[in-house]
């Protein structure tokens, strides 16, 4: 049995991570910032599954659910930073209002609630789950902010991995293709301030065609995330799906393709030299 401390659990990902532990019998402390759209989804497990608002930009909420945490379970050994929503539009469109909040949620939150569980992670062990995304690993016109957000999350995630090895504390970084969540519904604000002249590159289309209609099943994806925590030998990257594995080679090629374009030069030049 497993215990398992989630972030964002109103939706998506974090709802049916939070549905699949505990149908398994691991015990879930479940989060949302309106803890009321998940209450009635505790109901079936019993004292297997709690509920805590938590709105992860507050450094104080997130110690007071790991308190709560050890208090009712005696502590967790899987964290999982799911919240997070995404800005698209081009870089000149957004607009300070509209950026700051979704760093403040995707990545200064993932960095409180990661250190509020470190303390008790580095006694315990254990596996801390951050939920990136495809977008995580190659950056693409009209999506710059979300690509910025999630690409801090790989980075941050990457140097955990290996300050927290020592400690037996492992981390697993989700990397998520297109899904049928709702996240192209409610988890995307659009750029109030849209120009004309970066219209080659929005995602406005893409958003209004694709929400609901992407092609992986998320049960599936919940499957291997499960799997992944299980199992020894766990990737520090996890890409999920085939559209998560094209964007991985391609951006491994294309970095490929100008690392060796400019090794003569960038390797011959003495640069220790005036």
């Amino acid at each position: 049995m497993k215990t398992w401390l989630i972030t964002g659990c109103s939706s998506g990902f974090g709802k049916r991570l939070a549905l699949a532990a505990a149908q398994r019998g691991d015990r879930v402390i479940a989060t949302a910032r309106n803890v009321k759209a998940i209450e009635k989804m505790a109901e079936p497990f019993g004292d297997r599954m709690i509920t805590m608002p938590l709105d992860v930009t507050d450094p104080a909420a997130a110690k007071a659910v790991v308190v709560k945490a050890v208090e009712t379970f005696g502590g967790f050994d899987v964290l999982v930073n799911n919240a997070g929503y995404a800005l698209f539009g081009a870089i000149e469109e957004g607009t300070p209002e509209e950026y700051r909040p979704m760093f403040d949620v995707n990545v200064f939150g993932l960095i409180e609630t990661t250190r509020a569980a470190l303390p008790l992670l580095r006694r315990s062990g254990g596996t801390i789950v951050n939920m990136s995304s495809g977008a995580g690993i190659e950056g693409r016109g009209g999506g710059g902010y979300y690509h910025a957000a999630k690409f801090a999350v790989e980075g941050i995630s990457e140097a955990l991995a290996g300050e927290l090895k020592p400690f037996g504390v492992r981390v697993l970084i989700v990397e998520p293709g297109p899904f049928r969540t709702d996240f192209l519904g409610r988890s995307i604000m659009m750029a109030a301030n849209e120009m004309s002249e970066y219209a080659a590159s929005s995602r406005k289309h893409y958003r209004e065609t694709s929400n609901g209609n992407q092609a992986g099943d998320p049960d599936k994806a919940i499957a291997v995330i499960l799997q992944a925590v299980d199992a020894e030998d766990a990737p520090l990257h996890l890409p999920l799906g085939p559209a998560a594995h094209a964007i991985a080679e391609r951006k491994l090629a294309a970095f490929r393709s100008d690392i060796d374009a400019w090794r003569d030069i960038t390797i011959a030049t003495d640069f220790d030299q005036s």
